[in-house]
């Protein structure tokens, strides 16, 4: 599951030393550990981004090859085939046959196979070599067919292929020079081999046989402790309850164990504000800087800590292999209402954002169950909702546990309780939704769900702490720019129009005006003018909201008054029942552009994300509505 933000990101600079580069393009199925090399070739050197006019994306890194020179890396997505079934193997077609305008015809091409699943992963070989372009095979997982007492002739496969072979284990590093051997040499053309038909599966499955029978290929002992775990994992009572163990468990180290590093990051915060509010003589300048950057700026980055924290976990369980359990176990619980395990990973990745989900259904082949799942992602607890959760339930729920028994005293807190609440309810209306849709509009029979079970492995520390610095670029990036954008016009809007000289009362000036303009349609969700200020900014993305809030208290309370801090002031201003109510109705609602565009261009049009929106609007602002007057 990729959580990489879909967008082009800060990528590699090429230096002029370098030259005119060559072309190679990672190819690989899904689990062969083909990301994991490409990050050992890469290291920090990439970006990634979308091939323009398709939501299909890629990783693009620089290989350094020493001597002042280099090789421009292609990460494709993970594919089975080039039979062109799905979006991704359309694309890597058109990628590796020098068909897109828009990508440089390949120079090599570095094939990665699972080594401990060969026979199966060949399959991929026949259709790759055919095209004639320079390829490297590479047997990953090498130490692990090792150490199950399988074998390979690699010498021997070298030659039923016609092309170099060689011997990888990604994770440590062992190999790899291999590989960078071939991107430094001559890289030759495969040798002409009688290969099957492209798209001729049974083919290629009894030439992928009769490859590895002639390479006196011995597929590694399964472990032991892999089919123990299944008979956990999998079991259809025990499975789903270790999942519910797991996700407790996830959320309730997330909210304790970062609760020291944020109140750090906000020490710094206000360390820092309080040293430029010294330091700037010129007044508008000072509260530019410490009313609006620092206080709205300052409101959001504090939660840095929970978002590392929560992808840290997600890779952790990906990388072990366990998600695919994940979404085994959740295909029995898609069929009910009408989806299939296909849905269950783009859903998940939602957890991590919207954007990449909906990408990621480009798997499902079921246009009418993409739609549906394209429809319903946006109600998955994306992790830009974390830092508006947090605040409020910090604010208003107590930190007690759940349980009064000594020995289940520490299992659950009611924050956490109510973190997990609130998940749960968007996933309730995702599934709830999904039914509707998959029983009426987007009725369609149901497809079988097929998916490769990885082994289970340790992650590297390399692999998750590449993926926590992309997280962190990525939220600190949109800090920058968005949420800074946002906090800089909400200042000025706050400070005008200018009376006599000086700034109105905040309530008086054009932001407030706005605020108090709304103010009768949510005042029966028990909201106020702010906060009502706070639901127009967060639609260009969810958080901006706590940095919204920090700038309009910030203002309000003054730079020199020792007032109330965030939480505080929410508490001041808002019931038990408003902030219920608040909660829910983000819970609910799409106040994400970035998705609301990359719906529109996944469905072709308007008319999807127009109903998208206001569907869940209707539901966030009566759900909300519920809330307050049962809580009030």
């Amino acid at each position: 599951m990729s959580t990489a933000a879909h967008c082009e990101t800060h990528g590699p600079e090429i230096p002029a030393s370098y030259g005119t580069l060559k072309t190679v393009v990672l190819v690989g199925p899904p689990n062969s550990g083909k990301t994991t090399l490409f990050n050992q070739l890469t290291g920090l050197n990439q970006k990634v981004a979308n091939f323009p006019g398709v939501t299909v994306d890629h990783h693009t890194g620089l290989a350094s090859l020493g001597e002042g020179r280099a090789v421009r890396i292609i990460d494709l997505p993970g594919i089975y085939s080039l039979a062109a079934r799905s979006e991704d193997e359309r694309i890597a077609y058109e990628v590796l046959t020098g068909q897109r305008a828009d990508t440089p015809k390949p120079d090599a091409i570095l094939l990665v196979l699972d080594s401990t699943n060969l026979t199966r992963h060949l399959m991929l070989a026949a259709p790759i070599l055919s095209l004639g372009v320079p390829t490297l095979v590479i047997l990953n997982m090498a130490d692990d067919l090792k150490t199950r007492a399988g074998k390979i002739d690699r010498e021997a496969l070298e030659r039923e292929l016609g092309t170099s072979v060689v011997m990888v284990a990604a994770r440590s590093g062992q190999g790899v020079d291999g590989v960078r051997e071939f991107l430094a040499s001559h890289m030759a053309a495969p040798k002409p081999v009688l290969l099957p038909v492209l798209q001729d599966v049974p083919k290629c499955r009894e030439w992928a046989g009769s490859i590895g029978m002639s390479a006196a290929y011995r597929p590694p002992i399964p472990p032991k402790w892999t089919r123990r775990l299944d008979n956990v994992f999998l079991h259809p009572v025990a499975g789903p309850a270790v999942f519910g163990l797991i996700v407790i468990a996830v959320f309730q180290t997330i909210f304790t164990a970062a609760k020291p590093l944020m109140d750090g990051v906000q020490r710094l915060f206000d360390n820092s504000g309080a040293f430029i509010a010294t330091s700037v003589p010129i007044p508008w300048l000072r509260s530019l800087l410490t009313e609006g950057v620092w206080a709205g700026v300052g409101s959001v980055v504090k939660f840095l800590p929970q978002i590392l924290l929560l992808f840290l976990f997600i890779g952790l369980l990906e990388d072990s292999g366990y998600l695919a359990r994940a979404a085994l176990i959740a295909d029995r619980t898609m069929a009910r209402f009408g989806l299939q395990g296909k849905s269950f990973i783009p859903l998940l990745s939602a957890y991590a954002c919207a954007v990449p989900a909906v990408m990621a259904t480009r798997t499902i082949e079921n246009k009418r169950d993409r739609t549906a799942t394209i429809l319903i992602a946006p109600f998955m607890t994306c992790s830009a909702r974390l830092p508006v959760y947090t605040l409020i339930v910090a604010a208003f729920i107590p930190k007690r546990p759940v349980f009064n028994v000594p020995v289940l005293s520490g299992l659950l807190s009611q924050q956490t309780a109510a973190i997990l609440g609130l998940y749960a309810l968007g996933f309730a209306a995702a599934v709830l939704t999904a039914r509707v849709l998959k029983s009426s509009v987007l009725r369609s029979e149901r497809t079988s769900f097929l998916l490769e079970m990885p082994s289970y492995r340790w992650p590297t520390f390399r692999s998750l702490g590449l993926r926590l610095l992309d997280r962190g670029r990525v939220f600190l990036v949109r800090a920058g720019t968005v949420i800074l954008a946002v906090t800089v016009g909400l200042w000025i809007t706050a400070n005008l129009p200018y009376h006599h000289g000086k700034p109105p009362a905040i309530e008086d000036s054009l932001a407030g005006t706005v605020g108090r303009t709304i103010e009768p349609v949510i005042k029966p969700l028990g909201f106020n003018w702010k906060v009502g200020i706070g639901l127009i900014t967060s639609l260009a993305a969810r958080e901006v909201i706590v940095g919204t809030l920090g700038t309009i208290y910030g203002l309000e309370k003054g730079a020199d008054e020792h007032s109330l801090d965030l939480q505080a002031s929410l508490h001041r201003d808002l019931t038990l029942g408003g902030a219920i109510a608040l909660l829910v109705f983000f819970a609910f609602a799409m106040q994400c552009t970035s998705t609301i565009a990359v719906v529109r261009r996944e469905t072709g049009g308007w008319k999807w994300p127009a109903i998208q929106f206001a569907y869940m609007t209707a539901l966030a602002y009566l759900g909300a509505l519920a809330a307050y007057h049962i809580w009030s």
